[in-house]
């Protein structure tokens, strides 16, 4: 369009050359500045009319061959925007109210040019004005279109409403947290549709909007009753205003914050455990000291009561209370994931079998028991203990949902994952696994329940009849191991409980109660006990001192240091707790080291957190005698590390 320093640009269709001179002359008279492409037949206007430099079209009504409203037709076609004004000294007044009702903009009559001028101004004017509203427009439509789909776009909620908290807008967002699609809700009360009703007035912030308060409202619940979705959310909320500033509604941007709710949830959850974990491990490492005490002069009193039956009746009971306190430290230890494990190939089968008497007395008679090994079963690497333990409490756990009796069904079968599964198994890595199955006809879980098994302490029995460890310990084993636990359950159609052992190719090792234990000889080697709980230290050293070792004794690591530098001949095997003050393990066994690489050592320890392992650089070939321990244990531990060659000791 035509501006101060750019001429205007106009296309004059007319066949008289006399007529186009008297309009340029006019036009140049007036003092507008234009630049004139003269036409005078049909194809020179289509074709300067499409080069599109043109800024006003100038047209006589009649032509030879050609006229002004074709003319116009055409103009409207290629160039909507273009002011057509017809010039002509023939047009009547009847033709040129049909010209402007078909889209002229003006006409002028050749007999009376000076309305030229003003007529041309005016619809370049008129014109730009258009153009510029049209623009504006556009932009605008633009604009909305963008916000539009921002909105739709957006992950959180965002409704709009009127002065009656009627809902005027409700996006994609909206319908993804309230599972309401727009078309039910749009004109619907947003109290009526209960979006933001709860116990703590959750739509208040919608009232304060209509107030024309901007509020912020945080870890809100909200329920749908239409469709039963209950959470959390943060919104925001602010008054909506009209030209004049009256409020006129509120927006509300919603943030579903129930997914972050719940891992937050879990993340509390797991620190409880953490830290029960911890609890657990700690108790145990203290206890397991008291329980080696009490077994060790429990052994010492039967040796010195050889002749008294009565009292050894008692000394009996004793030990047999300190090995049950013994098997709940240990489960413990295997809740916390920090009980020492002595994996070995084993085959599942074995395992089974050689419970099977044992469970059968467990369960009682009411309980149909049926075992289901599976021919050619893989093998797996585990502790063959810790694998007894973990049948033993499911079928006692199996046991207690079926107090009227019913059957109990414990299989094995080879398992291969091809990475396609779903549920919780799509986490387990693709492979070939062994199963243990477990599964009775008992009451079942309901959902509610089953989520919590695996919690340290939670049970469903009756007090007194259980201590909520039993499925902790399974689980804690479980993960020790490698493994991987499901459970199945539904009321009234029983339980199974499925895990899933990594499955190995080497040959399996031999398991079972049939093994014997050897007893060890004593010695006359030179021993050094470090320990820091005196009661343990004393009945180790009496029980060595016993067997005819040398023993000398210390609680610290330092006076340990200077009581081997000053042993002639030095000691053949230095018996070390893992876990005391002062000087770190690791920088004592270096020390050692320095000066006799032929010293065996013996770590022992009630409490044996592989971080500490790993820190105090013990590896996982090192001798290692768990707490609690019995004399038989420590005398035959000792002995088999002094009988080991130097090779293999260092």
């Amino acid at each position: 369009m035509a501006t101060d320093e750019t001429p205007l640009r106009i296309l004059h269709l007319e066949d008289e050359p006399r007529d186009q001179e008297l309009v340029r002359a006019t036009l140049e008279a007036e003092g507008l500045a234009c630049e004139i492409h003269a036409v005078s037949t049909r194809p020179d206007f289509v074709t300067t009319l499409e080069r599109g430099e043109i800024d006003l079209i100038l047209s006589d009504f009649a032509l030879p061959g050609f006229d002004g409203l074709t003319a116009l037709q055409i103009a409207r076609q290629r160039r909507p925007d273009l002011p057509v004004i017809f010039l002509s000294g023939t047009i009547g007044e009847e033709a040129a109210i049909e010209a402007v009702k078909s889209g002229a903009t003006d006409y002028v009559l050749k007999q009376r040019l000076a309305r030229l001028v003003p007529a041309v101004r005016r619809a370049v004017t008129e014109a730009q004005a258009e153009r510029r509203r049209r623009e504006a427009e556009e932009s605008l439509s633009r604009e909305r279109e963008f916000s539009t789909q921002l909105i739709e776009s957006s992950v959180d909620g965002i409704l709009a409403f009127d002065g009656e908290l009627c809902i005027t807008a409700w996006n994609a967002g909206m319908e993804r947290i309230t599972g309401r699609d727009r078309t039910e809700v749009l004109g619907r009360s947003a109290l009526d549709l209960s979006l933001f009703r709860s116990e703590t007035g959750g739509d208040a912030h919608l009232r304060d909007a209509l107030a024309g308060r901007s509020t912020v409202a945080k870890d809100r619940p909200f329920s749908i009753a239409e469709t039963g979705r209950r959470g959390f959310f943060d919104s925001y909320s602010s008054p909506l205003r009209d030209g004049s500033g009256a409020i006129v509604g509120g927006l509300a941007i919603v943030h579903d914050i129930t997914g972050r709710r719940e891992l937050e949830e879990q993340m509390r959850q797991a620190q409880k455990m953490e830290a029960v974990g911890r609890l657990a491990g700690g108790v145990a490492h203290d206890f397991n000291n008291l329980l080696t005490a009490i077994l060790g002069y429990s052994q010492l009193l039967r040796l010195r009561l050889a002749g008294n039956p009565d009292v050894l009746s008692d000394v009996a009971e004793v030990e047999k209370a300190a090995h049950r306190a013994t098997s709940l430290t240990r489960q413990l230890l295997a809740f916390s994931r920090q009980q020492v494990l002595n994996p070995k190939v084993l085959n599942l089968n074995g395992v089974i079998v050689d419970m099977d008497k044992m469970l059968r007395r467990l369960i009682g008679a009411d309980i149909d028991l049926r075992t289901v090994p599976t021919a050619g079963l893989g093998n797996i690497k585990a502790d063959a203990g810790q694998i007894e333990q973990v049948v033993m409490n499911l079928v006692v756990n199996a046991r207690d949902a079926m107090p009227k009796g019913g059957k109990l069904t414990i299989e094995t079968a080879n398992r291969t994952l091809e990475g396609t599964q779903v549920g919780s198994l799509e986490n387990l890595a693709a492979g070939r696994y062994v199963l243990l199955a477990v599964t009775d006809s008992g009451a079942g879980m309901a959902p509610d329940v089953k989520a919590r098994i695996f919690e340290p302490f939670f049970t469903t029995k009756d007090v007194g009849h259980g201590t909520g460890l039993g499925l902790s310990t399974v689980h804690g084993i479980v993960k020790q191991s490698g493994a991987h636990i499901e459970v199945y359950s539904e009321i009234g159609h029983g339980t199974t409980f499925k895990i899933y052992f990594p499955r190995v190719e080497e040959q399996a090792e031999e398991t079972g109660s049939g093994r014997s234990r050897t007893h060890r000889a004593g010695g006359r080697e030179a021993i050094l006990v470090i320990e820091d709980d005196e009661l343990v230290r004393n009945v180790t050293v009496r029980a060595l001192r016993g067997r005819g070792y040398h023993v000398a004794e210390t609680d610290d690591r330092e006076r340990a240091l200077e009581l081997f530098a000053a042993q002639p001949g030095g000691f053949a095997l230095v018996l070390t707790d893992v876990v005391m003050p002062g000087m770190s393990l690791g920088e004592m066994v270096q020390r050692l080291r320095a000066r006799s690489l032929d010293t065996r050592i013996l770590y022992m320890s009630g409490y044996t957190d592989r971080a500490i392992l790993h820190q105090e650089r013990i590896g996982a070939a090192e001798a290692f005698l768990q707490k609690p321990f019995s004399i038989d244990d420590l005398l035959d531990k000792v002995r088999e590390v002094l009988d080991e060659p130097p090779a293999a000791a260092a």
